[in-house]
């Protein structure tokens, strides 16, 4: 499914005529400053102050009333007491004004008093047809035309210019910050947005409203509450299709923060392991603060990010190069073994007693020797391995061609496509730097930081990229016993796994003891026998689970303990499973569930009763691919077990993989039908070998039961 931006909001972004209702003439209060922006920045087209009691309002005619106006507005600015917003509202969808932004609080952010207000405005605004941006909102601000309607104090301290990047934020303060941050590193911001509460138009769908600007590069979000992740989804997708990227500060990761952000917005937060997954699936780099929210934003200008794996450091400070080094290895980041052509190169441009390796440490020569920095870094070029550059310039005074070395670093990165930063302590030597073009930074972790994430961002945009093109449902609709019960029992859930092409182990459910000695002599003699019922998910809690039964009379007994048990439970039992005891290298768990929000989610960890305690499992959304699978497998803890220790061959990922994607299409195939599914244990051997579904439980949805 595809969305476009709502019209009525792009021109919110754009607009060409702009009223302020409860408009003041103080420029320090929420109705004033808009105005006073309006007129500082340069907004080109009309301007129509709302006020019955004044004929003037900071050098503007205003008007008693909208009536009054002789065009209609683009977009309305409200500015007046809680109370009398809902009577405003109505009033602009008299005048055809199809999108407000509402400042007055009082609405969602307050209590549950403001939230039935805030639903009701609402619901009295869709009747209108008018569009709302807020309640609470702090503001739209778009710095290429002037239209600056916000309130924020920032602006008047810190000049904006007009630049690739948009912000769109949920929050006032969170929108402001990284503004302010990107500004004094000289980079220009286009969109700034502060959502509020979101009650109508979403940070999303404001995103995806400023992602169809092909002039933005950089797309900032800060989310408190994600209520239409589809709409996310879009602006990730159109951005990606263009080159440009999603960076999103998600709050809430933790429970005291997941409270602060339902507090705030008035909102459900997800679960942020789901979101996670679902940034990921999309392309969106999840950020951890707000410094990591703008930290690689030069980097993303210099160049669209993409997959780099491999890093050389360039200093004249080898203590520079060691900590680089160090920095690096924490992110996984690993350094570039040089070709021994190039060391050779290296060796008869560099002193004898300088580091012709990588990290390459050009010493103190440096300073009589500029052109041996661009003769390196020309040389380093040549390497095919190498795709990613880090210089330390930990000190330059007297001798030091600053100037010349940032001019040999853009035309170096020009030239190779190569992504270059620099780290520079003295704020005048990254003046120098940041003129010439280069993406420069004050600490080399804040640079190795900002290489890991662009190069691993790139995976993601490709990886999201191709995964937008697996059909999102494949599996055929196969049709579910016809159950009261909310739980299927472990025959039916074994078998519709079975039809949805998942590997389950050889059973027999049994109606009498006679049965099961069948069973037991049919399935070769090592059994395990669990009492079957829809209404006794898990069978172990009640003992009603049975191994190392090696003769007749222990089939025998085992059926009649089985019976008994279940009959002091007073369920409807259908029999007993006789299933062939099977066993393999390794046992996960995997469970789907339906996410109202995301959809069909998936759970691969690692199996047995302490799944839950140990927490080493992935999630994926559908759909995904096998090769997604095995790739979220190999960030387990238990990966390098997976892989095979002293000897051992590999775990047959391929099976799990295979039963991982068959699990989400059966389940997204069944959305009306299936709640969940609880895969524990399927086991698996080695590479190539056999595996097994041995228990599962399907819940079906209580509408459907």
């Amino acid at each position: 499914m595809t969305f476009s931006p709502d019209p009525r909001l792009r021109n919110a972004l754009a607009p060409r005529s702009i009223a302020v209702i409860g408009a003041t003439e103080d420029p320090n209060k929420v109705g004033g400053r808009p105005l006073h922006y309006l007129k500082r920045f340069g907004f080109s087209g009309a301007v129509y102050p709302i006020n019955p009691r004044r004929k003037i309002i900071q050098g503007m005619q205003a008007y008693a009333s909208l009536a009054e106006l002789p065009e209609t507005p683009d977009v309305a600015i409200v500015a007046v007491g809680q109370d009398a917003v809902p009577d405003v509202i109505e009033q602009c969808a008299t005048r055809a004004i199809a999108c407000v932004i509402v400042m007055s609080s009082g609405f969602g952010e307050t209590g549950s008093a403001g939230v039935q207000r805030q639903t009701a405005l609402v619901q009295h605004a869709r009747r209108l047809g008018v569009r709302l941006v807020g309640p609470n909102a702090q503001g739209v601000a778009n710095f290429q035309t002037g239209a600056v309607m916000n309130f924020s104090t920032m602006f008047m301290e810190i000049e904006p210019e007009d630049g690739p990047v948009a912000i769109i934020s949920q929050s006032g303060a969170a929108s402001v910050m990284p503004y302010a941050m990107l500004r004094e590193r000289g980079v220009g911001v286009r969109y700034l947005i502060a959502s509020g509460n979101d009650a109508d138009a979403s940070v999303c769908e404001l995103a995806l409203a400023a992602a169809v600007d092909p002039a933005i590069r950089v797309i900032l979000l800060y989310i408190e509450s994600l209520a239409d992740p589809a709409m996310l989804a879009e602006t990730a997708r159109l951005a990606i299709s263009r080159g440009a990227a999603v960076i999103a500060l998600k709050a809430g990761r933790s429970v005291q923060g997941a409270k602060a952000a339902a507090s705030h917005t008035g909102a459900m937060v997800n679960d942020d392991i789901v979101v996670d997954a679902f940034l990921e699936r999309h392309g969106i780099w999840r950020a951890a603060d707000v410094h990591g929210l703008i930290n690689a934003v030069e980097l993303y200008l210099a160049l669209p990010p993409r997959l780099a794996d491999s890093l050389v450091v360039m200093s004249h400070s080898g203590a520079v190069g060691v900590l680089c080094a160090d920095a690096a290895e924490t992110l996984n980041l690993p350094l570039t073994e040089l070709a021994p052509a190039v060391v050779c190169s290296l060796a008869d441009i560099m002193p004898s007693f300088a580091t012709a390796q990588n990290p390459v440490d050009l010493t103190a020569s440096l300073m009589t020797q500029s052109g041996m920095y661009a003769a390196t870094l020309n040389t380093l070029a040549t390497d095919p391995q190498a795709d990613m550059f880090l210089i330390g310039v930990p000190v330059a005074g007297p001798g030091y061609d600053v100037q010349g070395m940032a001019t040999d670093t853009a035309t170096f990165a020009a030239n190779t496509g190569k992504p270059a930063v620099v780290s520079a302590p003295q704020a005048s030597v990254r003046q120098v730097f940041r003129s010439a073009g280069v993406p420069v930074y004050a600490h080399e972790t804040d640079a190795i930081n900002a290489l890991h994430q662009w190069s691993r961002h790139g995976i993601l945009m490709r990886q999201a990229s191709a995964r937008d093109q697996l059909e999102a449902a494949a599996a055929s609709v196969l049709a579910l016993p016809n159950r009261t019960s909310h739980f299927l029992s472990e025959d039916e859930s074994l078998a519709v796994l079975a039809k949805a092409d998942i590997p389950t182990v050889p059973y027999v459910l049994c109606r009498n003891a006679d049965e099961a000695l069948t069973a037991w002599r049919a399935l070769g003699q090592d059994v395990v026998m669990k009492a079957c019922s829809a209404h006794i998910p898990h069978k172990s809690e009640h003992g009603l689970v049975f191994i190392g039964l090696d003769s007749e009379q222990q089939i025998v007994d085992a059926w009649k303990q089985c019976t008994q048990r279940a009959a002091a439970l007073q369920v409807p039992f259908d029999g007993v499973i006789v299933a062939r005891r099977v066993s393999g290298r390794r046992e996960f768990a995997l469970g789907v569930r339906q996410d109202p929000a995301f959809g069909t989610v998936v759970m691969i960890g690692d199996g047995g009763k302490y799944v839950e305690a140990l927490r080493d499992f992935v999630v994926l959304l559908h759909p995904f691919s096998q090769d997604d699978v095995i790739a979220k497998l190999n960030t387990l803890r238990i990966a390098p077990i997976l892989a095979g220790v002293r000897g051992e061959a590999p775990i047959d990922l391929d099976t799990v993989a295979h039963t991982a994607v068959a699990l989400a299409r059966l389940a997204a195939s069944h959305p009306r039908d299936i709640t969940s599914i609880d895969l524990n244990p399927l086991i698996v051997g080695d590479t190539g070998s056999a595996g097994w579904a041995v228990d599962a439980v399907i819940e079906r949805c209580k509408e459907q039961a």
